[in-house]
């Protein structure tokens, strides 16, 4: 500050002023501001002038006097506030009266949030000992209570239909599976009596039943969607009835360090789609940041002022930055729910990359006003917007295969079906009475907060005697898929210790058998690359066996007649050639069921087919990649180590050589290793595992090619893996497009060191802030310690989590922008960085 005043012979009061006249609006105003009489004599003077000019009676002068901060912890810049905005903001104003308003103690304050009515939450804890729960059953069924339990909840028709058909189902992959061990024990040389050969035939026993469930699954999909009605579909029985007033719905975006452009982008679109269709009255949304960068939580709030005043949301759309981060996206939904959650009949939750049209979301509202005792309504969100050709691939694969899997999850469970954490409206109050987490009991890795907390909501809510259904046919729902394979895998390690970890509550008591067949389905998503990986570890071993060494004809004694090895390649052949069409059959139905509901849109019925073919054999060079990387997130959740919790990629980034190569060298170099010993072994094996081998091979190039956007661009102009989100996008996408580039060009929030430094940005930020403090002497010692110490230390020698604090307290907020202005010892970087020229932070606007 020092350097500045020597080189302008100017008062720091001018220097501040000519900085607020830059923001402000009205011409009078600002010709006051620079040639007018305001008390210059310092910067204590200069802001209760501003406030005396404000209100014209010198209230706020008498009161920072009167409240006894005149001192060195005074607070004169909390009294300027409202003035600077005022100044800035003149026409329209920043806010309304009800949300740019004072505090207690006379504080202005931009309310981000509505008024609370709290609701005490109370986790119930979890029993996940087997023995334990089996004697608790034992002790009801002696008092009766079953009895009367079965009394008072007869069940609906749709559970009897739905437990038929599981049995069906339980047949089906059972009888299809023993079918298969037979034939496979039949192709091993030793029919299968070697401990070995017993080994591999367990796990191929297990491994077929799991393809074989993902089989009849999408089958009985296909029948679903051919039928022009469904009688058991959720919304089978719900016109265009009108919603209740009462009926308040909350749409909850739970956000953490994300793409602010994106994220805002996609909740204008919904908002205003919402608007289109005249319903909007009864939605609020809510942003729940649990940001932990400060630079990021600046322009949260900045969006959401833009937002809001662009649209005239106030009261509408409110943003909550938490303090206290736990348990990630569950902790963050309990805030609300413990907060607001009594305000609201219903919540939807959505992705930070997440869309949902107004038609899609009324249409939540009504199907649950029709169904009183459904808790959760899953959408079945489709992929798109991204331009990588693997993410390309995805999207095509989820729009063409998915529908199929997830109208045969709803035909197998019906009312107890899968929630997936997103897109989904779920009835607030058995939610906040039933679902909240209690941490799993124990110590390790497979204990604590529960990460992955849909699937366990799911079942909580169905344990309270609520349904939870999924709307297969309902559109209007999007999301986003990760941009390459990477960011996949980064993924997935997430949810594989996730699942891992809900296991544990697979004999936990009155969870519905249904939901521990999908604690279970969660298990297996993992942990069968494992068993995979095994299964041809154990193969190759045996083939290592009867080639070094000598077979015993005569394994007991006193035989007269040899034992000869046996080896039926066509019997191997065949069982490969089922195990194919099981995997590669719903894919072939999914193409055909495109060809028959029109094709036009996913680019021609040649370029569908040609698609899938292509989506197949790319699928077939990632799976063994996946395999290892699967095995390794298994064994590294199971042994303890860390979990990195970062939020996905939202942007279309190419994965580069480097990246690729760090990711991927231990997988090629087990390719070559293992196709080089196999090929020493028996040279014809190695045509059996070739797709393993040169797939871990090749995975460097695969990798980094497929996240190439300009390759994605290239497939987009030849009509390959199009999607009609590509073709003719609706409207709600297109609309959150436009509003993404126009948000990416026009708007730069101000950096942390200029919301302290800058007059304007550093009374938005002091009204932004929410924390509230008695005025206590340790108190009031502390802040100023910080104040004191962040003036003299300067932005770069701040943590992230020092400036959040500051962020989230006004008080220390207006004490370090006095200080730097008036304290000739503050550090010189506060002023490099914090004034920029005569560039404008003014909110923009994007009508």
């Amino acid at each position: 500050m020092a350097e500045m005043m020597s080189s302008s012979q100017a008062t720091p009061t001018d220097i501040y002023l000519e900085r607020l006249a830059l923001e402000t609006q009205d011409r009078k105003e600002r010709y006051k501001l620079l040639v007018g009489d305001l008390d210059k004599h310092d910067m204590a003077s200069l802001h209760a002038a501003l406030s005396e000019d404000s209100d014209g009676h010198g209230e706020g002068h008498r009161n920072w006097q009167s409240n006894g901060q005149s001192d060195g912890n005074s607070d004169p810049a909390a009294l300027s506030v409202g003035r600077r905005l005022a100044l800035a903001y003149a026409e329209p104003p920043l806010a309304p009266p009800d949300v740019l308003s004072t505090d207690t103690v006379g504080t202005t304050r931009l309310q981000t949030a509505p008024p609370m009515k709290r609701t005490p939450l109370a986790p119930q804890q979890w029993s996940t000992n087997p023995f334990v729960n089996i004697g608790r059953r034992f002790k009801r069924w002696a008092n009766g209570d079953f009895r009367r339990r079965r009394r008072e909840s007869p069940s609906a028709s749709w559970k009897w239909v739905a437990t038929r058909r599981r049995w069906v189902l339980l047949v089906l992959i059972f009888g299809q599976s023993i079918i298969a061990a037979n034939h496979m024990r039949t192709v091993l040389p030793g029919q299968g009596l070697q401990w070995l050969e017993i080994t591999i035939l367990s796990l191929f026993v297990l491994l077929f039943a799991w393809v074989s469930a993902g089989f009849w699954t999408a089958l009985m999909g296909f029948f679903q969607l051919l039928r022009s009605h469904d009688r058991y579909a959720i919304d089978s029985e719900v016109g265009d009835e009108p919603i209740d007033d009462e009926a308040r719905t909350a749409l909850l975006v739970p956000i953490c360090n994300e793409d602010v452009a994106r994220v805002f982008a996609g909740v204008r679109a919904t908002l205003e789609s919402l608007r289109s269709t005249g319903n909007d009255r009864h939605f609020d949304i809510f942003i729940l940041s649990d940001t932990s960068d400060p630079d990021i939580a600046i322009q949260e709030t900045y969006a959401w002022l833009v937002l809001c005043r662009d649209l005239g949301a106030f009261g509408q759309v409110f943003y909550r930055r938490r303090q206290r981060r736990v348990k990630r996206k569950s902790g963050n939904l309990d805030d609300f729910c413990r907060r607001w959650g009594a305000l609201y009949r219903y919540m939807v939750v959505l992705d930070a990359d997440s869309v949902m049209s107004g038609k899609c979301l009324t249409r939540l509202v009504q199907m649950m006003e029709v169904h009183a005792r459904v808790g959760i309504i899953q959408t079945a969100p489709r992929a798109s917007g991204r331009l990588n050709l693997y993410a390309r691939m995805q999207q095509f694969a989820t729009r063409v295969y998915g529908p199929l899997f997830t109208a045969g999850l709803h035909f197998w469970q019906l009312g107890e079906s899968h929630y997936w954490g997103h897109n989904a409206i779920i009835r607030l109050a058995p939610f906040m009475q039933h679902c909240i987490l209690a941490p799993l009991p124990g110590k390790g890795s497979m204990s604590g907060e529960i990460l992955s907390h849909d699937f366990v909501e799911a079942a909580l809510m169905r344990r309270a005697g609520w349904g939870v259904w999924i709307a297969y046919k309902l559109e209007g729902s999007f999301e986003e898929m990760p941009p390459n394979l990477l960011d996949e895998l980064n993924r997935d390690r997430r949810w594989c210790h996730g699942n891992l970890m809900n296991f544990r509550l697979f004999f936990s008591q009155g969870i519905h058998p249904v939901h521990r067949a999908v604690f279970l389905t969660g298990l297996m998503s993992y942990l069968s690359a494992p068993l995979w990986c095994l299964f041809l570890v154990l193969s190759t071993a045996l083939l290592a066996v009867h080639t070094f060494s000598t077979p015993d004809y005569f394994p007991e004694p006193g035989m007269l007649f040899p034992v000869w090895p046996q080896w039926n390649p066509t019997l191997a052949v065949g069982l490969f050639g089922v195990t194919a069409l099981l995997l590669f059959l719903p894919k072939l139905l999914s193409v055909l069921l495109v060809w028959i509901q029109g094709s036009r849109q996913f680019g021609g019925p040649l370029k569908v087919l040609e698609s899938m073919i292509l989506e197949s054999l790319f699928s077939m060079l990632l799976a063994p990649v996946r395999m290892l990387f699967h095995t390794r997130f298994v064994l590294t959740s199971l042994m303890g180590w860390a979990v990195q919790w970062r939020s996905p990629s939202r942007e279309n980034s190419d994965t580069t050589w480097g990246d690729a190569f760090r990711a991927h060298w231990s997988q090629t170099l087990i390719g070559a290793v293992w196709a080089a010993g196999v090929y020493v072994m028996e040279p014809t094996f190695l045509w059996w595992l070739s797709p393993i081998v040169f797939a871990l091979m090749l995975s460097i190039p695969v990798s980094a090619l497929s996240s190439r956007v300009s390759l994605g661009r290239f497939c987009f102009q030849k009509r390959l893996f199009r999607i009609p989100e590509e073709t003719q996008p609706p409207s709600v996408l297109r609309r959150m497009v436009r509003l993404l580039t126009r948000m990416n060009t026009g708007m730069a929030a101000p950096s942390f060191a200029q919301m302290v430094v800058d007059p304007v940005p550093n009374a938005l930020a002091t009204a932004l802030g929410t924390s509230r403090h008695t005025d206590a002497e340790p108190i009031r010692k502390c802040r100023a310690e910080r104040v004191a110490r962040g003036a003299r230390m300067g932005p770069a020698a701040m943590s992230k989590l020092e400036r959040l604090d500051f962020l989230d307290d006004p008080v220390m907020m207006s004490q370090l922008h006095y200080h730097v202005w008036e304290d000739s010892k503050a550090h010189h970087s506060w002023f490099d960085c914090g004034l920029p020229g005569r560039e404008s932070k003014h909110l923009p606007t994007f009508n």
